[in-house]
């Protein structure tokens, strides 16, 4: 598994501190309540599960981690982190292509559309939060179907206009990522409260990893080494019964 290198631990170090409205907004988007059904999304997960994959928190934690290193990181991390670059400089020309870059490696329709349906939902629920006239720009290229609107690149909008720092943003998507699948997995599975806490604590350590790492990468490394959860997300579809969308 690829470590961040020595320049990636000083870029690190001149990471900014977020001010405290801007880690309340973080906190705000990323709160289980936070309207825009990330809850009906387990991204295969049920699939595992219902293939009795996943019976321990160590299974949990292994399919989490799997998650997070081979679908995140080189996935939704890089197009945030490239879209957030690309709205700092109001390069409309450059979001588009992220965006169908984005539809493009998601390889199961389930996560494609998971990802377009998160995103449309995202735009909508902060639209009346926010002043700006390049993200009116972006949510009215939505709307007209001139773009399909993936959850990540209008993430990384939204950060971008809000002045959160780009680590940050990245950091706390992958947290709330993997701290849904965990919340989602207790739900699925007779797995007690305390089970999910304990995952979500060892996962964290993961998460700070998997955020230095990507500030390491750069589009040339897009990937989507998941292909067995891009697989179980395929299956899904055909499950007998189904809790999630995906």
């Amino acid at each position: 598994m690829k470590q961040p290198n020595a320049d990636s631990n000083n870029r690190l170090n001149t990471v900014g501190t977020p001010t405290d409205l801007q880690f309340l907004k973080l906190l705000q988007i990323h709160d289980s309540a936070f309207p825009i059904g990330s809850y009906t999304q387990s991204y295969g997960m049920e699939t595992y599960i219902q293939e009795d994959l996943i019976r321990t928190k160590e299974d949990l934690i292994e399919f989490c981690t799997t998650f997070l290193y081979q679908n995140l990181v080189y996935g939704d991390a890089i197009l945030i982190q490239e879209a957030y670059a690309a709205a700092r400089n109001q390069d409309v020309v450059r979001l588009v292509e992220l965006d169908q870059i984005c539809g493009a490696i998601k390889l199961a329709k389930e996560s494609r559309d998971a990802s377009i349906n998160l995103g449309k939902q995202f735009i909508r629920t902060v639209a009346p939060l926010v002043e700006n006239l390049f993200f009116d720009e972006w949510k009215n290229r939505i709307q007209s179907n001139e773009v399909k609107g993936h959850y990540a690149i209008s993430y990384g909008i939204y950060c971008a206009i809000s002045e959160v720092d780009v680590h940050h943003a990245v950091l706390s998507y992958l947290f709330a990522s993997v701290n849904g699948l965990v919340q989602n997995a207790v739900r699925a599975v007779p797995f007690g409260q305390n089970t999910g806490v304990q995952a979500v604590h060892a996962l964290s350590k993961e998460v700070m990893e998997a955020a230095s790492l990507v500030s390491t990468l750069t589009e040339s490394e897009l990937r989507n080494n998941a292909l067995g959860i891009e697989l179980a997300s395929m299956k899904h579809e055909y499950l007998f019964s189904r809790l999630f969308i995906s």
